[in-house]
């Protein structure tokens, strides 16, 4: 009897054996056939890395957003800065406007902090920060003649 079970047990494992191989069969061919889509995907993306590193050498250099970047962190601004230095100079909003450009309802605007200049305008006020009193007045006087 007991060699009846064995031949049962082992045809029993035979046939177990024989479907789990049919059944990882496709679970190996599905996991190879996603290998080779992941690395198709790598080759693709190091390819299209190189590509936007040789595009970003071909941008000239006066357009690159980085410079900007540089020069606002240099540029800082404070709106109690403007108002100390535009009562150091001695000018009115409507002055300080002329030399920077812009309206004086704008340098109010600037020195209550509802808004901010952009970045050409905090490079002319920089500027404007470097002049003392005669130098501003006689750059007035200058513009008047205009």
């Amino acid at each position: 009897m007991s060699n009846i079970a064995s031949v049962l047990k082992e045809e029993i494992a035979r046939l177990v054996r024989r479907q789990l191989r049919g059944e990882t069969e496709t679970l190996k061919k599905a996991s190879s056939r996603y290998r080779a889509d992941i690395a198709a995907l790598k080759r693709r993306i190091e390819a299209l890395e190189k590509q936007i590193s040789r595009l970003e050498k071909m941008v000239p250099k006066k357009v690159a957003p980085i410079a900007d970047g540089e020069s606002e962190t240099k540029l800082r601004f404070k709106p109690q800065g403007v108002r100390a230095q535009r009562t150091r100079l001695g000018l009115s909003a409507p002055e300080m406007g002329a030399l920077v450009g812009v309206s004086a309802q704008t340098i109010y605007n600037w020195e209550a902090g509802t808004s901010r200049p952009r970045n050409e305008q905090l490079a002319v006020i920089a500027t404007v920060r470097k002049m003392g009193k005669r130098e501003v007045q006689a750059r007035l006087d200058q513009m008047r003649a205009e």
